[in-house]
């Protein structure tokens, strides 16, 4: 009986119990701080993919020399994917690992030609695409260049259905074709 006692006395103190909630608690919040870096870092990914994507399609739209007139020549894809792999390359990221992600453009309207897309190391550049359709009589087709590619991204999540998860995160940008 004495024995009982003491371990209903023992029981009832509070000794230990701030380290059983600290063993219950920061377990999650270790999880939760690791969320935040995993996903920081893949939404900083996505953001230089796309920055990558839009320098792409402004450099592809823009004549070499603007005051040529009709002689003016655009830059070729591999200046295109020079620009793209320049952007990834002052950000660290690893231009190897690009993936082909072609986009399937209308043809321009006016002037009437066919957009024309090449691929040049997985990196999409279409010319001569229609940028928009115009809804209503008061908007003007816009042609243009699309650059797009994707990129991959791996989870490193211990402990969690996204450990090891990879997902393509797709860059795709427009700009107007400026003569």
């Amino acid at each position: 009986m004495l024995k009982l006692r003491q371990i209903a006395r023992w029981l009832r103190g509070s000794n230990g119990a701030e380290i059983a909630e600290a063993a219950l608690v920061l377990p999650l919040v270790f999880m939760l701080l690791l969320g935040i870096i995993w996903f920081g870092r893949a939404f900083n990914i996505y953001s230089t993919i796309q920055q990558a994507a839009q320098q792409g399609a402004i450099a592809a739209a823009r004549a070499s020399c603007a005051t040529c007139g009709t002689g003016s020549t655009f830059p070729t894809d591999a200046v295109v994917t020079g620009v793209v792999e320049g952007v990834m390359n002052a950000s660290k990221l690893d231009t190897t690992q690009i993936i082909a992600n072609p986009p399937s453009p209308l043809s321009c309207v006016i002037p009437a030609t066919a957009a024309t897309c090449s691929t040049t190391d997985k990196i999409t550049t279409c010319r001569q695409a229609l940028l928009n359709s115009p809804a209503s009589g008061t908007q003007v087709a816009q042609c243009g260049t699309i650059v797009s590619f994707q990129y991959p991204f791996q989870f490193n999540f211990p402990g969690t259905s996204l450990n090891m998860q990879q997902i393509k995160l797709s860059a795709q940008a427009q700009s107007r074709m400026e003569n």
